[in-house]
């Protein structure tokens, strides 16, 4: 019997130790303002890209080429925040009256590229 209490004495403190090996620890500090505006600047250009490929214009243009709005919007989803700034850049560089120059249709080209190849 006493074997038995010493046994389950035993496994009581292995187990106590492992569980508390397995507490994480949590450490809280104080995020600059920086750091808060990256985030929030990276949401503003992958909406700003979302919004342009919503746009009917580049959704028939999209559509012209094979790829669907559905498929467009998941790849703009997948881009990493470098990708979206960049496209995000150049949305911004692009005139308002329409006019695209050839560095905007490769540019509109290589995105329909990889959307097509993502497929």
């Amino acid at each position: 019997m006493k074997r038995v209490a010493y046994l389950s004495r035993g496994l009581i403190v292995t187990l106590a130790v492992a569980l508390a090996a397995q507490v994480p620890l949590v450490q809280a500090e104080i995020v600059d303002t920086q750091a808060m505006s990256v985030q929030s600047q990276a949401e503003q250009d992958r909406a700003k890209v979302q919004s342009f490929v919503e746009r009917a214009n580049v959704k028939e243009r999209l559509q012209a080429m094979g790829v669907s709005g559905l498929v467009a919007k998941d790849r703009v989803a997948s881009l990493s925040e470098e990708e979206v700034h960049a496209l995000a850049q150049r949305i911004d560089s692009m005139p308002a009256g329409g006019a695209l120059s050839s560095t905007d249709w490769i540019l509109i080209l290589l995105v329909a590229i990889l959307v097509a190849i993502a497929i």
